[in-house]
This record gives structure tokens, sequence and C-alpha cells, in this order.
């Protein structure tokens, strides 16, 4: 059984691959294999607790890029 870890590397490592038949879709990601694909993350929670049970799948948006796995925070703060 693949970890969660596993499962991203595995969506990092064929994410070229899966944007041409996947970009914009919601992929539930299992054992390293897409299982489905779906129009919002509601239906993908749904779909991979009934199917591969709590824990053991990743919900990843299939987006060229880095913009739907990495988050870029900024600060307002001031050092004197």
């Amino acid at each position: 059984m693949s970890t969660l870890k596993d499962n991203f590397h595995y969506y990092l490592d064929h994410q070229d691959e899966l944007v041409p038949m996947y970009n914009g879709r919601v992929l539930v990601i299992h054992d390293s294999e897409v299982v489905g694909d779906f129009e919002n993350n509601g239906q993908a929670y749904a779909f991979g607790m009934t199917t591969c049970g709590e824990g053991n799948f990743l919900i990843q948006r299939c987006s060229p890029g880095k913009k739907d796995y990495t988050l870029t925070l900024g600060s307002q703060a001031a050092f004197f």
C-alpha cells in the first residue's frame, strides 16, 4: 500500500502525462495510480472514502506547473 507521500511523488513524476488527460480535474490517486477524476474536491473525497478508505488516497487538482500544490505566503512584518 502506498503512502500519501508515495502518491504525491507519483503525481509529480507523471504530471506531464496526466495534464493532457485530466487538466483541471481533481484526481484521486491510490497505490500510485489514478483511480478517479472529478469536477470538485467533494466528489473526489466521497469517492476516495468509499473506494480506498480513510487515509489511503491523495486528492490532487491536475494542472500544469506548481500552482495547485504550492503556497506562497507573504509577510507584512518589519524588522528594525
